[in-house]
């Protein structure tokens, strides 16, 4: 067949008759009527058309023609030659040309393939795209085809398939490998098992393979695609996937669960559970960096169910017997004087390390501290009567300071008399048993000469097993320490942020050198050691400093590899006992030892605990409520508040994300979840003051737990932020959309409202929702906004152009996906044709990998964005924001944050009436049911300046009075003073 005129430039494989392919593919036919290979066009063209033959390989004529009846009623009657001629000429944007092709799958997995790109490239559609580019660079046309995959099976059988996978497996390779799986979605070995009459068929050659048959076959739900898959199962607890399936609008089952299913944890067979499987972060977060597809594919791929039991613990005598061998491994590389501490330069810390023995140890500490820190240091060594080669240290390791003592002086001794020595303005007593972790020595020196309030800094301390020693230290009413979340996991959250501590450990104290020596350094009744640090550090806050705990100060310690163990308990005893009498007094104010005041004995001072509660890690750049709730934490940590954040869901957020996320001293619960909470509180017995909850659903979602946990929280000082009504935002939707209500305003927000019997204060948004909640009865309101700071004005209105809408998208029910395709939709062909083609809609802010973006991606207009680091430059770039929100409640944080930007905005009336600004002054209002009134407000806005500069002065001057960091600050210190004074 050949390609119309009109479509002479797609003219390619997948577009053309293949007659040595065709040959090849219906051989048995051309052989038994004896058909020339110079005839072989010609007999398509005459017979093969009619017996609905495929012209290539790339297109699937008899599919096509039962996947799209219409078209083949069209053929029927003669409107088409073909399937293929129709695919040509009218269905390449719109119809999908092979059963191992969706173009949509195709776009969603390519964000970078727009129609402006395929414009660019000169490809007719993303299906020309797919075999002339994408097919090469190793993408998927389908979830049922892996080119990585392919290639294997591929070589398996000799075949190269490198180049092309997907051309090369319709070409030959699924001749070649007929019962092979290419997919994860698809277990071809089982099928042929499970359906031994399909397997039959395939190997008459009546399909050409597993994939084909289940793909193409005529009863589509009599077949699963594996055993992670039921049909009968799915259609039997999803009625509403049966009656579509029905009704012709789905093939079967799995088609919906691929598409729509999985993404909505549905199960897919009686033995997955797809939702628990998906509340692991890790999952989440592999699905979220699009290493997985979806759920089922991340399962598939990992297969927990087949995977060998760990291998057991190592402990942690064999870990320490391990870092002694690799001490002493080490050893040989670090003689010579390669290891080397001179410098002319004034030191920025001085070091001091005891030694007694263990010459291996310290070389290797050593090495650890120069690799460490590259700035100018003092070391000194006290050589504690050593008789190895710590002896003669100062041969093999150059700049150092040694001092050398004939006998064992101890710890104590031999750093008071390195004290004497030294000559920076900051001392490091550093055991001669560690491995210091990446940045240890200059996160400490930052941490110790930020604040001159701070007077010493430890770190986390790691057991050479891989457990917590300590994460900064208490002190009990008894006299006792402990070494806090000791035999814990190096990561859990409660070793995770900076606090004041009692003291921390001797293994890796940096201290103020002119506070150790005003003190001088320790007091030798303690001597050799043990209690020596404790007393120093209480010694140190009696002058008024703080002792801080900073876990970006990480270190490996052998623990009690240079300690005689024989006497450690007898010193340990001793000096307790000395420690109780000099410190009594001070003792007497402590908690008494009882592992739920653990939370509360791991600060030092005397700051309120609050327990934050949120859907979600309150991330800034999510948007939708986050933001504000991100502003409350940070507002109330900067109050001297001890912040815990508790999510709903657990986290799927890496380790990075987090610690830049929020201040340094609040505590993020990244490990834990809903289910986790009643077991959490009860740990967690009487630490917290106060609790806040971020909005009314998961007020609903908590409030029985925290019924149940009243005799160990702070039941009378519970606070719950609305944020914004979902009552009133569900009957914005329906006026919206002409829906009678199916119940009053007042009814749907007594539901709402009724979990809030657990809060003692309810914080709204807005003063418009305040008095719904105070009409509904509740007379303890405060009104809580959002805070903001004007950014310093970018260029002018010359020097901008285009249109922004910066927000977050993240579900399909999202106010802000309706008002994006709604203004995608309608208005913007409108501001085409008046702004001109080259305008752009740019598209900034989160969006789940949930929600289908396809329709905005794909527009010839729009500039999709997607999560920025940097806002501002967005903001300078463009002339008018636009924030076209047809439904919602609360106010928008987005309307505030452009203004703050200097970016004048057009919104909807709805989004005026809950800011409180004033249309033509502070905004431009438009109407969100009239797409030629928004377009006009945002022409106006676009062309003229001098309404620009006016708009953007006025929101600037309300942001300034209305948000300002301060009265934000003044605001929520109120509420917590109504908390505590009627708690």
């Amino acid at each position: 067949m050949a390609v119309s005129s009109n479509n002479a430039e797609m003219a390619d494989d997948w577009a053309t008759f293949d007659p040595a392919w065709y040959r090849a593919r219906y051989a048995a036919m051309l052989d038994l009527m004896d058909i020339p290979v110079e005839q072989t066009r010609e007999f398509h063209d005459t017979h093969g058309v009619a017996l609905g033959h495929a012209p290539n390989p790339f297109f699937d004529e008899e599919w096509y023609r039962a996947t799209y009846p219409d078209v083949a009623a069209q053929v029927t009657a003669g409107t088409w030659r073909s399937g293929f001629d129709h695919y040509l000429n009218a269905g390449a944007r719109t119809h999908n040309p092979h059963w191992l092709f969706d173009e949509r799958a195709y776009l969603a997995a390519c964000p970078d393939i727009t129609p402006a790109t395929l414009d660019a490239g000169g490809y007719r559609n993303a299906y020309d795209h797919y075999l002339r580019v994408g097919d090469g660079e190793m993408r998927g046309g389908s979830c049922f085809f892996d080119p990585e995959t392919c290639i294997a099976l591929l070589a398996e059988c000799d075949q190269d398939g490198t180049r092309r996978p997907f051309a090369a497996y319709l070409r030959r390779g699924m001749d070649a490998l007929p019962c092979r799986s290419v997919s994860l979605y698809f277990d071809a070995e089982w099928y042929v098992q499970a359906y031994p009459e399909a397997h039959a068929e395939i190997t008459q050659g009546l399909w050409r393979s597993a994939l084909h048959h289940y793909l193409c076959n005529p009863t589509p739900q009599a077949f699963d695609p594996g055993p992670f898959f039921s049909e009968s199962f799915y259609a039997m607890v999803n009625p509403d996937v049966q009656a579509a399936i029905e009704a012709g609008a789905l093939r079967n089952g799995y088609a919906h669960f691929l598409s729509d299913g999985v993404h909505e944890q549905r199960k897919p067979c009686s033995t997955l559970d797809l939702a628990h499987y998906m509340r692991d972060p890790g999952v989440q977060a592999d699905i979220a960096g699009r290493r997985a597809r979806d759920g089922l594919g991340h399962y598939l791929a990992a297969r927990p169910d087949l995977k060998p039991p760990p291998p057991p613990q190592v402990t942690e005598d064999q870990a320490r017997a391990l870092f002694r061998h690799m001490c002493a491994a080490r050893l040989p590389l670090l003689l010579d004087g390669r290891i080397d501490f001179t410098t002319d330069a004034p030191p920025a810390l001085s070091v001091i390390i005891v030694a007694h023995d263990q010459f291996e140890l310290t070389m290797s500490t050593l090495a650890s501290l120069r690799a460490n820190y590259h700035g100018p240091m003092q070391v000194v060594v006290v050589d504690s009567g050593s008789r190895d080669g710590v002896a003669g240290i100062e041969d093999h390791v150059r700049g150092i300071e040694v001092l050398r003592f004939a006998g064992n002086i101890g710890f104590v001794r031999g750093c008071n008399a390195a004290l004497r020595r030294v000559r920076a303005p900051a001392t490091l007593y550093l055991n001669n048993d560690v491995d210091l972790q990446y940045g240890a020595i200059a996160n400490a020196l930052s941490r110790l000469m930020a604040d001159e309030t701070t007077g010493a800094v430890g770190g986390r301390v790691i057991r050479t097993h891989g457990m917590l020693q300590e994460a900064g230290s208490m002190i009990w009413r008894d006299g006792s320490v402990q070494g806090y979340m000791r035999d814990a996991h190096p990561c859990v959250p409660e070793a995770g942020f900076v606090r004041a501590v009692d003291f921390c450990s001797g293994v890796f104290l940096m201290v103020r050198t002119e506070v150790a020596q005003v003190l001088d350094g320790f007091d030798e009744s303690f001597a050799p050691a043990y209690f020596e640090e404790t007393d120093l550090c209480v010694r140190i806050r009696a002058l008024g400093y703080r002792i801080l705990y900073d876990p970006a100060v990480c270190l490996v310690h052998y623990e009690c590899g240079t300690s005689d163990g024989t006497s450690a308990s007898r010193l340990i005893a001793r000096n307790s006992d000395l420690f109780i009498r000099r410190h009594a007094s001070g003792l007497r104010r402590r908690l008494l030892r009882h592992a739920p005041n653990e939370a509360r004995a791991r600060h030092a001072d005397d700051g309120r605990h609050i327990l934050f509660i949120e859907d979600r890690l309150p991330l800034r750049h999510l948007g939708s409520g986050f933001t504000r709730s991100h502003d409350i934490v940070t507002t109330l940590a900067g109050l001297g508040y001890h912040v815990t954040i508790y999510p709903i869901f657990r986290p799927i957020e890496d380790a990075a994300t987090r610690a830049a996320a929020f201040p340094e001293n609040v505590e993020v619960i990244h490990d834990r979840e809903l289910p986790d909470l009643p077991a959490f509180l009860r740990a967690r017995s009487g630490c917290f003051d106060a609790i806040w909850i971020a909005r009314t659903h998961n007020a609903a979602r908590v409030a029985s737990i925290l019924n149940d946990a009243a005799s160990y929280i702070p039941a009378g000082r519970i606070v719950v932020d609305t944020e914004a009504l979902a009552a009133c935002r569900d009957m914005e939707y329906d006026r919206l959309h002409a829906i009678t209500p199916s119940r009053p305003l007042d009814a749907r927000l007594a539901d709402e409202l009724r979990p809030l019997f657990v809060a003692q204060r309810v914080v709204a948004v807005n003063t418009a929702e305040a008095d719904l909640l105070r009409g509904a009865g509740f007379d303890n309101v405060s009104v809580l906004g959002h805070v903001q700071a004007p950014r310093a004005t970018g260029p002018g209105w010359a020097a901008r152009r285009d249109i922004l809408f910066l927000g977050a998208v993240h579900d399909m029910a999202s106010p802000n996906l309706d008002s994006l395709a709604w203004f995608s939709g309608q208005v913007l062909p409108l501001l085409v044709a008046q702004l001109g083609p080259d305008i752009r809609f740019s598209v900034c802010g989160h969006a789940s990998p949930r929600v289908d973006l396809g329709p905005l991606r794909h527009h010839p207009n729009v500039r999709m964005l997607g999560r920025v680091a940097d806002t501002a430059p967005v903001y300078d770039h463009h002339r008018v924001f636009v924030a076209p929100t047809r439904y919602g409640a609360g106010i928008a944080y987005k309307l505030h944050e452009a203004a703050a930007n200097g970016l004048p905005v057009v919104g909807s009336h709805l989004l005026c009436r809950q800011a409180g600004w004033r249309d033509g002054q502070d905004m431009l209002c438009a109407s969100i049911t009239d797409p030629a009134d928004f377009a006009r407000q945002v022409v106006r806005l676009y062309h003229d300046q001098a309404l620009w500069d006016t708009v953007r002065d006025n929101a600037l001057t309300r942001i300034t009075t209305e948000h300002a960091p301060q009265d934000y600050r003044n605001a929520v210190a109120t509420i917590m003073d109504a908390v505590f004074t009627r708690g």
